[in-house]
């Protein structure tokens, strides 16, 4: 993973997502040491909010070390390309979810958050969140770093999970809407345009 890649796509995103402006701080201070769980107590991490494609479910797994639910994600991998590539493949190890896509390079949610001693050598991860869109029916398997998977309602989640992830919960499914949104317009305008030139070779 390049830190030009991270650099960018922390850039891209809206100031509006919490957490972002004081990321970018974070990786121009610490430079690639802030992409490895190596490079220092702090490090970036990439996570996936994974929901249904009517967005009413979301697919939590319960941290093993945490002892809370949280959306899938993990540390990056020297064979990750960018953070989106680490926050899929976590979601695809976390999930068992082998085709697992995530709906869009889009970053959707930071977060900093500190970590007891259980988590070893890391104090804190600034976790970079995407979204992906999966049916709830796809066959699901606990990982080794989880005690259990479980799809549940976004209105009615479990009670073991960090006082903040509901609200960021809510706002990254708000973005997965606009984003399905978004999507669906540009094949509008596609199948437009392909009905147009269809209609012009006809002529």
């Amino acid at each position: 993973m390049r830190l030009a890649d991270v650099t960018t796509a922390l850039a891209r995103t809206d100031d509006d997502v919490p957490g972002v402006v004081a990321a970018r701080r974070f990786v121009a201070e610490h430079a690639d040491a802030a992409l490895r769980r190596e490079g220092g107590p702090e490090h970036l991490t990439a996570s996936c909010f994974v929901f249904s494609p009517d967005l009413g479910q979301t697919l939590l797994c319960l941290h093993r070390k945490g002892g809370f639910w949280v959306q899938v994600g993990g540390h990056a991998e020297p064979d990750d390309g960018d953070l989106a590539d680490t926050a899929r493949r976590e979601a695809r190890e976390e999930s068992g979810i082998i085709d697992l896509e995530l709906l869009d390079g889009r970053v959707v949610d930071v977060d900093r958050h500190d970590l007891h001693s259980g988590f070893g050598a890391c104090t804190a991860h600034w976790d970079v969140g995407f979204v992906a869109l999966v049916d709830p029916s796809s066959g699901t398997a606990v990982s080794d770093e989880s005690d259990d998977v479980r799809w549940f309602p976004v209105d009615d989640l479990p009670d073991a999970m960090p006082s903040t992830f509901p609200h960021r919960l809510l706002a990254a499914r708000e973005a997965a809407r606009e984003a399905a949104r978004h999507a669906a317009r540009n094949a509008a305008s596609e199948a437009t345009r392909d009905a147009a030139r269809n209609a012009a070779s006809a002529g």
